[in-house]
């Protein structure tokens, strides 16, 4: 593995952790410059070509999806791990789906749904891009909805 220092091959595994997803995580020393780092290595699984409202086909990038959750959440007292955990869900979900190709409106259903569960701000302002809530009445509309069921 090269070490993102100093750009050496080698280096030495110091600790091994696996997850719940299958994820190996490795903590590492360069061999050169002795400084430590960690990799996360994870399995190539088949994970569905993501279908766009255009038309268009792209693969599933997590980071993007957890970017997208990250904006959504922040400021407001949704942990990381939360995060991450919304994330792996999606990814788990698709993988466990079969299909070569699936519409990107799956992804954005499981992820509004888990954040409608987890932090009502943050599902608005998710809510407000994914489901295109173009101006402050339907932005109002979407909360008194949600207010009706807190009641």
């Amino acid at each position: 593995m090269r070490c993102p220092f100093c750009g050496y091959a080698e280096s030495r595994v110091l600790d091994t952790s696996h997850d719940a997803r299958g994820e190996v995580r490795r903590r590492r020393e360069c061999d050169s410059c002795h400084l430590r780092f960690s990799t996360l290595e994870r399995a190539l699984d088949s994970i569905p070509l993501i279908v766009k409202q255009d038309g268009s086909r792209e693969e599933f990038n997590r980071e993007k999806l957890l970017r997208g959750i990250k904006i959504a959440c922040a400021k407001r007292p949704v942990s990381a791990d939360d995060m991450d955990h919304i994330a792996g869900e999606v990814e788990s979900y698709l993988e466990n789906l079969g299909k070569p190709e699936v519409p990107s409106r799956v992804i954005g259903d499981r992820v509004i749904n888990r954040l409608k569960q987890l932090d009502l701000i943050a599902y608005i302002r998710y809510a407000s891009v994914y489901l295109k809530l173009g101006d402050l009445r339907a932005i109002r509309d979407e909360i008194d909805e949600l207010l009706e069921g807190t009641e």
